[in-house]
Order: structure tokens, then C-alpha cells, then sequence
């Protein structure tokens, strides 16, 4: 039987709606990705703000491509390539409707020719890597395919 664990426990939910978690401050709402660990001094990372209470939030699955680039060169330790030798990916900032702009890998099968600024895209979650205990799961955008919409792969 296969394992399945998410890379960084607490930033994102698994199953079939899955959700980046973030943290919010009671005081004004200022939403926070990726959340403090619970370790980590409690204050309102809005300047403005002296609130020090916080409650953990999910955002919205979907958004919009604010803007993408393909990862041409391996990155550092600890990242763990997928296949020797390594193979670019692309990568996707995205706007949220809560405001937020987060960074993420493209879903596998895509690429930059698949994606263009404003066009929409979903959280999906896959295997980053395998090691002796199991999968190693990751959030990635996904675009989303309007019907009638081709896109070569």
C-alpha cells in the first residue's frame, strides 16, 4: 500500500477539493500564505494592524494566471528532481479572489504554452517525488479548459 503525504503539513488540504490554508488575522482580516508555524510569534503581519490572534482560513481553488515562466535550470537542495536527467517545468503566480498572489508549479502534462495571464487555473495536488515511505504530494495549477478549447500535449 502506498503512502501519500503532503511535502510541507499545513499548507494545503488533500482529497477532491482540495484548499491552500492560510492564516487570518481576527482583528482585520489580513489573510497570510503560507500560514506561521504555530511556533512562530503571533502578531498581524499588516503593518497597521496591532492584533496578535489568528485562525486558519482556506482560500479559493480557483484563480487567475498573473504571470509564468518555465524552470529551465535544476533547482537547489532540498528540491528533488522527478527524473534524472532533470526536465523543466513551468511555474504560475496566481491571483486568488481573496487578494493573494501564490507561486506554484504547473499541474504534470502542461507547460508556458499552455497558460497565458488572466486565464483561469485550479489547485490540483500530485506526487512530487517518491521516497521509502511514499508519495511526497505538492500543489499545482491546473488550467482550466473552457469546452470547445484544444491545447497541444
Amino acid at each position: 500500500m502506498t503512502t501519500s503525504t503532503p511535502v510541507i503539513a499545513g499548507w494545503f488540504t488533500t482529497g477532491d477539493d482540495p484548499r491552500l490554508l492560510a492564516s487570518r488575522c481576527t482583528t482585520c482580516g489580513t489573510l497570510v500564505f503560507p500560514p506561521p508555524p504555530a511556533d512562530a510569534a503571533s502578531f498581524c503581519r499588516n503593518p497597521v494592524c496591532d492584533g496578535d490572534d489568528h485562525e486558519p482560513a482556506e482560500l479559493s481553488r480557483t484563480g487567475r494566471v498573473w504571470s509564468y515562466t518555465d524552470a529551465q535550470y535544476q533547482p537547489p537542495a532540498p528540491y528533488v528532481p522527478a527524473t534524472d536527467p532533470f526536465e523543466p517545468f513551468a511555474l504560475a503566480a496566481v491571483e486568488l479572489p481573496e487578494g493573494l498572489v501564490i507561486l506554484g508549479q504547473v499541474a504534470d502534462g502542461y507547460g508556458v504554452g499552455d497558460l497565458s495571464v488572466g486565464a483561469e487555473v485550479e489547485l490540483v495536488v500530485e506526487a512530487l517525488h517518491t521516497d521509502e515511505s511514499g508519495d511526497r504530494t505538492i500543489w499545482r495549477w491546473k488550467p482550466v479548459i473552457e469546452l470547445g478549447e484544444e491545447t497541444e500535449q
